[in-house]
C-alpha cells in the first residue's frame, strides 16, 4: 500500500522518495527516466527498501531521517537529512522537517517546478474500495472522509508548538498538489485540504 515518488531534476538526475520493491518493470521505468542520483528514506518508518535501492543504484547518494542510522546500522554511507536543504537538490526542491514528532522524524518536500508537496505519513486519505484491515485503520484514524493527520500520528506528536510551526512553514509554500505515501493524491484544492488537516495544531498552537 506504499507509494514511491520519483522526481526528475532539470539535468535528468532522478530522486527517489520512499523506495518500494524494485521489480523489473519498475527498474525499466526508472532507466527510461534518467539516472538515479538520490535515494531518500523520508522518515524512520519508510526505510524498508532503502538498502535494496542503494544496492541497485550504487552511485546514488542515500539520505535518511534523523535517527535512522541508529535504527538501521546496516545502511552504508547513509547521510542524515538536516533541516537545511542540501545543495545537491536545492534548485529543484525545498524541505521542512516536521519537528516535535520524534517517532518518525519526517521531512516534507516541495517540488518547485510542479508546485507539489511530497509527504509520507503526516497526512493521509484512504479512498475507494478497501479490504477489511485497511477500512478498519482508515475509520479508526479518521482518514476515510478526507485528507487528515491520522489520529495515531496526532497522539505521537510530543511538541505540538514545534509541530504547528513546521506546519505553517509547509503551508507557506504555494503548492497546488499533494502526494502522500498511502492511497489518495490530492490534485484539486490541495492547499486548502492540507490547511484543514493541519488546523488541529495550527488553530491551537
Amino acid at each position: 500500500t506504499s507509494r514511491m515518488t520519483v522526481v526528475r531534476f532539470d539535468d535528468g538526475r532522478l530522486w527517489l522518495h520512499s523506495p518500494v520493491p524494485l521489480s523489473a518493470p519498475v527498474r525499466e521505468q526508472l532507466a527510461g527516466l534518467g539516472e538515479v542520483a538520490y535515494i531518500v528514506a523520508p522518515n524512520k518508518v519508510h526505510h524498508m527498501f532503502a538498502g535494496d535501492a542503494a544496492k541497485a543504484f550504487p552511485k546514488a547518494m542515500l539520505y535518511g531521517a534523523p535517527g535512522l542510522a541508529e535504527k538501521r546500522p546496516g545502511l552504508r554511507n547513509l547521510q542524515t537529512l538536516a533541516p537545511a536543504v542540501p545543495q545537491e537538490w536545492a534548485a529543484d526542491l525545498d524541505q521542512v522537517f516536521a519537528a516535535g514528532f520524534p517517532f518518525a522524524n519526517e521531512t516534507v518536500f516541495y517540488h518547485k517546478a510542479s508546485r507539489t508537496v511530497i509527504m509520507t505519513d503526516l497526512c493521509q486519505w484512504w479512498t475507494g474500495e478497501l479490504n477489511f484491515p485497511a477500512k478498519l485503520y482508515a475509520g479508526a484514524t479518521g482518514v476515510r472522509a478526507g485528507l487528515q493527520i491520522p489520529r495515531t500520528i496526532r497522539a505521537a506528536v510530543r511538541d505540538p508548538k514545534a509541530f504547528a510551526a513546521s506546519a505553517r512553514s509547509i503551508l507557506a509554500w504555494p503548492f497546488e498538489r499533494v502526494i502522500v505515501a498511502h492511497d489518495a493524491i490530492v490534485d484539486d484544492g490541495a492547499h486548502a485540504a492540507v490547511e484543514r488537516a493541519f488546523a488541529c495544531f495550527t488553530d491551537r498552537y
